[in-house]
């Protein structure tokens, strides 16, 4: 029985050492692929997300898939976008053990500045992006910001309607 006891205790463990060590290759990747985002690295971009990566939000019924990435990425540094920096990210890994959306996740939480390039207008945002890793690639990916914000600080006003 002591025996079995040990056995037990040495394979929790093994198990929690294995999962620690995951949790941190999960963490380098997404790292790997904001470095990418803000280099303008599309070669590394291509390769950390999945064939069949789908990225979603901010707003609901915004949706992405890996060609689209990368297309968008470059019409927007061709005319819009001087820079993307992320500052002060930081990210957690965990996992699911089940349901629909069971599996490897890491949330990454950033101050994001985007620096415009006809005005070189900033826009400072507070984002969490939340990723699906699966076999080494990101699968999936849900971002957050808030986009009212971000269009005040472009100098857009709100008006309701119901003023006019």
């Amino acid at each position: 029985m002591k025996h079995f006891l040990f056995l037990l205790i040495g394979a929790t463990l093994l198990v929690g050492c294995g999962q620690q060590n995951n949790n941190k290759a999960n963490v380098a990747l997404i790292e790997q692929y904001v470095t990418a985002v803000e280099e303008l690295d599309y070669e590394s971009i291509e390769n950390v997300l999945d064939e069949n990566y789908l990225g979603l939000g901010p707003s609901v019924g915004d949706s992405i898939r890996k060609p689209e990435v990368i297309e968008t990425l470059k019409i927007n540094f061709e005319h819009l976008y001087e820079s993307i920096d992320y500052d002060r990210s930081r990210s957690i890994a965990v996992n699911i053990a089940d349901g629909p959306e069971k599996g490897d996740w890491v949330s990454t939480w950033a101050e994001l500045t985007i620096t415009y390039k006809e005005n070189q207008n900033r826009v400072r945002l507070w984002t969490n992006s939340v990723y699906q890793i699966k076999n080494g690639k990101i699968m999936k990916s849900y971002t957050f910001y808030n986009e009212a914000d971000a269009m005040e600080q472009l100098g857009y006003v709100f008006i309701n309607p119901d003023d006019l």
